[in-house]
């Protein structure tokens, strides 16, 4: 008998299972090996390479009607798809905070992908992996066992929906009927916070005004005191001031505000307390990070990434909640509150979408648990700790060459710099052309933000494979260019 016969026989036209499990196999292995290979060769490719104009326009193609075979299909992926992608698995990828990934995260995306669970509830292991990562985070970030966590895309959706937490706890459950029925909440956040924090407050009908931007400090931090003046001024004219984020990790410097001192004074003016800890939340795996972090325990939410410094595959958004039941009365349909299953697969509850908008979702979990599982937390921590050390070095680089100027304090992992102008020169558009020139040149792929006015060359070492010399090189770059083009 054949593996095809042992499986049930010819697939039939209903079924888009494979005639040949055979010449599935065969194309799979080669599949798994040559991403392996994507992987292990990295640095013999380019960072990143723009898109030729005949390659895009293969993508403009109908809906295609009739099949191609399988490898086919692939030799497609090989030629047209992967030589463009971001480039963020390169160690040379350095603009955005973004993580570079792992093997092992790959091959439990393709565990999670033969599995194909629906991850949004019922009584299945999928839930069960879920629900100790819940745990695990609870006892990385101090939180009581109260507290509840729900995977998503990003911390863009982590934002939203504490944001959405936030605002059923300050006007009660009647809010998820009758809306927000003219209430004048406002809420806080850094100037230097990320424009998600923003689109939070837009997305939930506060409207984009709501969210009151304070000015940071030297260090790129909040200013605790405009804060409380400004919490005042707005209680004294009648809007309800409901809610505060802190950042663990601005987009633009990876400044840290004073959690510690947002907790006290969220404590003592009666608000939300919410920090938005896309990436930097999880230094608190470092023992050199998490003094950095202080405050982060009383929080209560936390947006978090897993696919940024903990490297887990994109994508992998995680929301914490100190308060479960408010967590849980903020999504859950009332139908839900009525489960009584305790047997068979419509048990289990309550299920992840009792936390969360999404009835369907993938195992992100899974690669999640291996990437903990597999690494463990102490050399996570430690590769936390090397990728702030390279961005120590590439600011001690910087200080070291008079053609180039260190715009912003380094925190953590972000180093904001510039190429030092001549007299007469424009200097914002002279390093945006350095910028892109080293894009184009392969070489490393950093991005530009502005700081106090002034374009910068911005450097996110997020990517655990990113040496002292792949930090070199992109300023060996930088000087290059800028040389080149200032005369």
């Amino acid at each position: 008998m054949t593996k095809t016969e042992r499986a049930g026989g010819h697939a039939g036209a209903s079924s888009l299972d494979p005639d040949d499990w055979d010449a599935l196999r065969a194309d799979a292995h080669r599949m798994l090996d040559d991403m392996i290979d994507h992987i292990a060769e990295v640095r013999d490719r380019p960072v990143w390479q723009p898109i030729p104009p005949e390659i895009r326009a293969r993508f403009s193609e109908t809906l295609p009607r009739g099949e191609t075979p399988l490898g086919e299909a692939y030799r497609t992926f090989t030629d047209d798809i992967a030589p463009y992608a971001t480039g963020n698995v390169h160690p040379g990828f350095m603009g955005w905070v973004h993580g570079g990934g792992t093997a092992v995260g790959m091959l439990a995306e393709m565990l999670a992908a033969g599995l194909n669970a629906n991850c949004g509830g019922r009584d299945h292991i999928g839930i069960e992996v879920e629900r100790q990562i819940v745990r695990w985070v609870r006892e990385l970030f101090g939180f009581p066992q109260t507290a509840s966590g729900v995977f998503v895309t990003g911390s863009s959706m982590a934002n939203f929906m504490a944001l959405l937490v936030a605002r059923t706890a300050a006007l009660g459950p009647q809010v998820r009927e009758g809306g927000l029925a003219g209430e004048p909440l406002t809420a806080y956040a850094s100037a230097a916070a990320h424009g998600c924090v923003v689109q939070a407050a837009d997305l939930a009908g506060l409207g984009r005004g709501a969210l009151r931007r304070i000015p940071f400090d030297a260090a790129h931090r909040i200013d605790i005191a405009a804060l409380r003046r400004r919490i005042a001024e707005d209680r004294a004219a009648g809007f309800k001031p409901f809610l505060v984020t802190g950042s663990a990790g601005t987009v633009d410097t990876g400044a840290i505000d004073d959690l510690a001192a947002l907790a006290a004074l969220c404590r003592d003016e009666g608000l939300w307390f919410h920090v938005d800890g896309a990436y930097g939340s999880l230094g608190m795996l470092s023992p050199e990070i998490a003094p950095k972090l202080a405050g982060l325990s009383e929080a209560d939410t936390v947006a978090l990434d897993f696919h940024k410094w903990g490297q887990v595959n994109y994508d992998a958004g995680f929301l914490m909640v100190r308060d479960g039941e408010q967590h849980r009365a903020t999504f859950a349909a009332p139908a839900a509150y009525l489960r009584r299953e305790t047997r068979g697969l419509a048990g289990g509850s309550p299920w992840p979408c009792d936390f969360g908008p999404d009835l369907s979702r993938g195992f992100r979990a899974l690669k999640t648990w291996f990437t903990l599982k597999t690494y463990g937390a102490d050399r996570l921590g430690a590769m936390i700790a090397h990728t702030c050390a390279v961005a120590r070095h590439l600011e001690a680089r910087v200080q070291r060459e008079p053609q180039l100027e260190m715009l912003a304090p380094v925190t953590l992992n972000i180093v904001c710099f510039r190429y030092r102008a001549p007299d007469g020169t424009d200097a914002d558009a002279l390093n945006a052309e350095i910028v892109a020139d080293i894009h184009e040149s392969g070489i490393a792929a950093p991005s530009s933000t502005t700081i106090d006015g002034r374009l910068a060359i911005r450097a996110a070492i997020v990517n655990h494979r990113t040496t002292f010399a792949d930090v070199d090189r992109m300023v060996d770059a930088v000087l290059k260019f800028g040389n080149a083009r200032a005369g």
